[in-house]
């Protein structure tokens, strides 16, 4: 048999209730109490019934994280950080796949899998804000990614544009004039893609450059060989950059095997700059420049919002908080040692 309350309180000399508030951390509990029962604790190796405190508040324990690709390193690695976050408050992750299909995303937001969930935390690529509008199911949604929203909801996201033009500016201030944005997409104007391709107008005007649209390569999706098909095109329509911006790390890595299949040097004839910060980012040939969302921030923040919903504590307005970011420079831009530039964006 497991070892029970009972139990703890028997060694620590107390009562099972001041044992249930140690384990509960409620807050009038005294250190030296605290310290007392917690000996008796790890002693004991006692580990609470996490399924049967949440069914006590009528919770199943289990919150869901819905992501569009899991073949999509950034989106592993998210999940991993909204895993170890959602444990620090006792709950399981329930991870789905939506395949970023519009129907799927419908789906779950909708809440066909209210019956195990308690909230969810939805990164939508297709959803409409009349979409969520609509949506009528009562568990807790927190948003996800860059796509921007004016529904009632939290929305966890950096800013794409001021990060897009951290990237840019990087390279403006590295010489480069001809910058290719690899990976626009058409569509509407909220999509990740256009925000960071405003972010590449911008900074290029804020420089006194011309933001040369014939430089603007739209991919089908967002994958390696998106970023290897797009910078063929490019070079085959004679429309040589001297430096690369892509949407994305996958599509920067991509873009960097056609460039050197094509007898090209990075940085030297062209300079690369990803997004995203996925491990393989730091592995390749030629390690990869990139913007570096805090991950492990988003996946704080968003289960952070969904468990004070959960909690029943009032919390009026949808929040928009904005995580930090960092551009990490690697060989694609600089031929010195990986550095971080500027230390704190």
């Amino acid at each position: 048999m497991g070892v029970s309350l009972k139990d703890v309180a028997q060694r620590a000399g107390v009562s099972i209730k001041t044992v249930s508030n140690v384990v509960n951390n409620y807050q009038h509990v005294t250190p030296a109490m605290r310290a007392k029962v917690q000996r008796a604790i790890d002693e004991l190796g006692y580990r609470p019934n996490l399924t049967a405190r949440h069914l006590r508040k009528g919770r199943t324990g289990i919150i869901a994280l819905a992501v569009p690709e899991f073949g999509n390193p950034y989106f592993a690695e998210l999940a991993g950080a909204v895993v170890d976050a959602a444990a620090r408050h006792d709950y399981t992750v329930l991870v789905d796949h939506t395949a970023g299909l519009r129907e799927n995303e419908l789906l779950v937001s909708q809440g066909f899998r209210s019956h195990v969930i308690d909230g969810l935390i939805l990164s939508p690529i297709h959803l409409e804000t009349e979409d969520l509008m609509a949506r009528t199911e009562t568990a807790p949604l927190v948003l996800l990614g860059e796509r921007e929203y004016e529904a009632p909801y939290d929305h966890i996201a950096i800013d794409n544009v001021a990060a897009a033009r951290a990237a840019v500016g990087h390279l403006i201030g590295l010489g480069h004039r001809r910058i290719a944005f690899l990976g626009s997409r058409t569509g509407r104007e909220r999509q990740p893609a256009h925000l960071r391709l405003r972010g590449w107008r911008e900074e290029l005007a804020a420089a006194g450059l011309e933001a040369d649209e014939s430089l603007v390569v739209v991919t089908d999706g967002y994958g390696r060989a998106d970023g290897a098909t797009g910078m063929a095109a490019l070079l085959d329509r004679g429309e040589r950059p001297d430096a690369v911006f892509a949407y994305n790390d996958l599509i920067a890595i991509g873009a960097m095997r056609t460039i050197t299949e094509r007898g090209l040097r990075i940085p030297d004839d062209i300079a690369v700059v990803g997004f995203d910060d996925i491990e393989e980012s730091s592995y390749g040939t030629t390690t990869l420049t990139t913007i570096a969302p805090d991950k492990e921030a988003i996946a704080r923040l968003a289960v952070d919002s969904l468990v004070e919903r959960l909690s029943g504590n009032p919390v009026a307005e949808p929040r928009r908080p904005r995580p930090g970011y960092r551009l990490i420079v690697r060989e694609s831009t600089a031929s010195g040692p990986e550095s971080v530039l500027p230390k704190d964006l």
